[in-house]
């Protein structure tokens, strides 16, 4: 275990350090670079997301045909390796919100140990993570086949509502970090985080979303505009 309390910062990314979600624009990105012939099955991805919204697939089912069809049902490492790297510069470039970036420096220098914890694939957040300065990653993982190559299909769960709680605590167990002898800061801005929000000692609501705002009302957490 831990010597001594330990303060961790904890953070979602899309749309709480992002001004906007990142894994469609990945998907986009790739496709453009690797096979732009792809984009012509975006009409398809649409008819998938018609499908999620009338609950005839889960989220996580939705995500792993997206990627299939956007950026194939495997890729190596070594093809991955520039595409995620030309995202990640163009993501700190275009689409961090400014006082997000603050707080992060500020948790760093008050000490606090930073997680990045998100539903996005680990697949392209990792080189995000690693520009942000971020000490570790809780994501989406990809299953990686016997040949080395990233499959389009998840490892365990997609880490969204429920399931980001269950990694995190997963996460806590596997580095040895006892609940009661840490502090945690959470900040997200989604009410699909509510679980993570309510288990947090201080959870935060950033660029909430209007859900988020309300359930930020109700139980009196405070709220940051980082857009601002």
């Amino acid at each position: 275990m831990i010597d001594g309390p330990t303060e961790l910062a904890i953070y979602d990314m899309d749309r709480t350090i992002t001004r906007t979600g990142t894994y469609t624009p990945f998907l986009i990105h790739a496709a453009l670079a690797r096979a732009p012939w792809r984009l012509l099955l975006l009409p398809v991805a649409l008819l998938a997301m018609l499908g999620y919204a009338c609950k005839a697939m889960t989220r996580a089912r939705l995500k792993e045909i997206n990627q299939s069809l956007l950026l194939g049902r495997h890729i190596s490492a070594k093809h991955l390796a520039p595409l995620t790297a030309r995202f990640a510069e163009r993501t700190l470039r275009l689409n961090t919100l400014p006082g997000a970036l603050r707080q992060i420096a500020a948790d760093r220098a008050a000490g606090r140990r930073l997680v990045l914890a998100t539903a996005s694939y680990r697949l392209y957040v990792q080189a995000i993570a690693d520009r942000l300065g971020f000490d570790d990653l809780i994501a989406t993982n990809s299953i990686i086949g016997l040949d080395a190559r990233v499959t389009a299909k998840i490892d365990g769960e997609n880490a969204y509502g429920p399931a980001k709680l269950r990694m995190i605590e997963a996460w806590m167990a596997d580095e040895g970090i006892d609940r009661a002898a840490v502090r945690v800061r959470f900040y997200s801005d989604h009410a699909s985080d509510a679980p993570v929000m309510e288990w947090a000692d201080e959870p935060v609501a950033a660029n909430p979303s209007r859900r988020m705002r309300a359930l930020a009302a109700r139980r009196g957490w405070p709220i940051v505009e980082w857009a601002r």
